[in-house]
């Protein structure tokens, strides 16, 4: 599995409002040692031209990273929205019903989802509004509903949130939302992993948390966040990786995805963790999982 990739791509993703997101990052390595480099450094993307550049720029045999919750809890409830007639089937359907509610809403924003009265008794947002299920009778996890790969996060030392929160700095909500408008738009041209299976030849997608490359790296919880190139260069040292070049102060969302390019060539070729052991058809079906969460 080790060379079955030749690039490696981290997207450090946002969900907020407005056109262009200095929140977004990209960054990119070769297979080998070289140093992973920012892709576009300096720009500031739109989630459509993320998606563009997925689309037509590419390196061929690139495995992507995509710092978002590719799905919502299913498991624990048998169902991402119980009691809705509605409720998706699995992922796909789950993308789908995101990305045609919110056809309108610009810059793959996902507003419009949140705001059906159905929806919306499911997540917790802004203003103190949280919705009369989304502290489920049998979620799985007092916080909120949890994936099953997000309570094996939390095992591993990350501190998850759940994807049906919608509020405060760590909420990765939004940006699970909006990323499920741009897989819904992949299909037929880029695999999600483990949705869809792993094809012998070509690119493919994986979800990841970028925490999980810096705790691996030795950064303590409590400062998992990067902000200077020192910093950055001793965690790249970890994954056998040639320093990038620069001194000085970094945004941390570079940082995350440089450290985790750098970090998702060293783990490609681990076959443990495209076989997770509580990952079962069912929740890669529906739930997906998180690349690194063995």
């Amino acid at each position: 599995m080790s060379e079955r990739f030749r690039h490696f791509t981290a997207i450090d993703w946002s969900g907020a409002s407005g056109e262009r997101q200095k929140g977004i990052a990209l960054a990119i390595c070769k297979a080998g040692m070289e140093a992973p480099e920012l892709v576009r450094p300096g720009h500031r993307w739109s989630r459509p031209e993320v998606l563009s550049w997925l689309l037509d720029d590419l390196p061929p045999d690139t495995l992507v990273g995509l710092d978002l919750g590719i799905s919502l809890p299913f498991a624990d409830c048998g169902a991402f929205f119980p009691e809705w007639n509605a409720s998706p089937s699995d992922a796909r359907a789950l993308w789908a019903l995101v990305d045609e509610t919110c056809r309108d809403d610009p810059h793959l924003a996902a507003t419009s989802f949140v705001e059906l009265s159905e929806a919306s008794r499911y997540f917790r947002r802004h203003g103190g509004r949280e919705g009369a299920q989304f502290h489920h009778p049998q979620a799985s996890h007092r916080r909120g509903r949890f994936r099953v790969t997000e309570a094996a996060q939390e095992r591993m030392g990350c501190k998850p949130y759940s994807n049906f929160n919608l509020v405060g700095a760590a909420q990765v909500g939004k940006s699970s939302l909006t990323g499920m408008r741009v897989l819904h738009r992949l299909e037929g041209k880029l695999p999600v992993w483990p949705v869809d299976a792993l094809p012998a030849a070509g690119s493919a997608v994986v979800e990841i948390y970028t925490a999980i490359a810096a705790l691996q790296a030795g950064r303590p919880p409590s400062r998992s966040k990067i902000r200077s190139f020192e910093e950055l260069n001793r965690a790249l040292a970890a994954y056998a990786s040639q320093p990038v070049r620069g001194a000085g102060p970094i945004d941390d969302h570079s940082a995350d995805a440089l450290l985790t390019a750098a970090w998702l060539r060293a783990n490609a070729g681990r076959p443990e963790l495209w076989k997770p052991e509580s990952m079962t058809d069912e929740i890669a079906r529906t739930e997906g999982w998180t690349f690194g969460v063995a």
